[in-house]
């Protein structure tokens, strides 16, 4: 089995951030210290994954691509697609069919952010694990907005239902998905939605229909937010903050994600650093390197 390929999709037009996003796409704005793009990447790459495709809308892919790059600074190959017309998540499988090539893929929502004491063993898990599709569901307060699983006596999922009038649970279906390898077939398997789009619950409904889907439950002491409100955004910018200012570790770096898995050396991390020394970014890099031998950081953090 070949090693498991990561999508970003960062296109759409972010028009409930409007007008924030008329010039800018929302996945470029800032989440506190660092562009919202950074946390999805962080994510994919703690998960161990190297090969990623960022799908971005036309007049936002110079931005990315002036921001990130190839990925090679990061130890990393990033790829570019664009999406012409939003018409949903599973969209994405069909956009990325040349670049997944048969490969087992994970797809992350280019607004949503993880973090938490097991976050990092989590990733690797369902990364590592190819004969098990894996979904992660967290409790809301409000159902209604999200896809819902329910879950049987026993504690199984039994259904997945895309924004219930009635939810049968409070668990939302998060954007983070790993898939293996028949995703695209699935993905051209399913038809739009009443709201003409391809939806991503759609697709999880035939991994559960077909017994190879696992669902993993975000408990307590993990956080997920999405960002595609005003009040999420900052809400989001809030809770990076207080973290950051209160641990003294910075969550969604991807340069220290990279350094951490030993796909940069300390070198190269410091050459990175030095470019970005007058925000203080910089100098936190820097600070790892100098701290390498007695640092108490570590992965579970993010």
């Amino acid at each position: 089995m070949s090693s498991r390929k990561g999508i970003i999709l960062a296109g759409g037009t972010g028009s409930r951030l409007f007008p924030l996003t008329k010039a800018l796409s929302k996945q470029l704005l800032p989440v506190y210290d660092k562009p919202m793009i950074y946390y999805p990447l962080s994510t994919l790459m703690l998960a161990g994954i190297k090969e990623i495709i960022i799908i971005v809308n036309r007049e936002s892919k110079s931005l990315f691509e002036k921001l990130l790059g190839d990925g090679s600074h990061l130890g990393i190959d990033i790829n570019y697609a664009i999406q012409e017309n939003p018409d949903g998540i599973a969209q994405a499988f069909l956009i990325a069919e040349s670049f997944i090539n048969n490969s087992p893929v994970a797809l992350i929502l280019g607004d949503n952010m993880f973090h938490g004491n097991d976050l990092t063993k989590k990733l690797k898990k369902a990364n590592l694990n190819f004969t098990k599709n894996t979904i992660f569901v967290y409790p809301v307060v409000n159902p209604k907005r999200y896809g819902i699983v329910e879950f049987d006596k026993n504690g199984l999922a039994k259904n997945i239902e895309e924004k219930p009038n009635k939810p049968k649970s409070k668990y939302a279906v998060t954007g983070l998905y790993f898939y293996d390898n028949t995703v695209v077939d699935k993905a051209k398997e399913i038809i739009p939605s009443d709201r003409g789009e391809l939806e991503i619950t759609s697709i999880n409904q035939l991994y559960l229909e077909s017994k190879s889907l696992n669902v993993e439950i975000l408990g307590r002491g993990m956080a997920w937010l999405d960002t595609g409100t005003f009040d999420s955004l900052h809400e989001a910018g809030a809770y990076i903050k207080t973290l950051e200012s209160r641990q003294g570790y910075k969550a969604g770096s991807p340069e220290e994600v990279s350094w951490r898995n030993n796909w940069i050396k300390d070198s190269e991390l410091i050459v990175l650093a030095k470019k970005q020394l007058n925000s203080g970014y910089g100098k936190y890099l820097i600070d790892l390197v100098e701290q390498k031998n007695e640092s108490t950081y570590n992965f579970q953090s993010y």
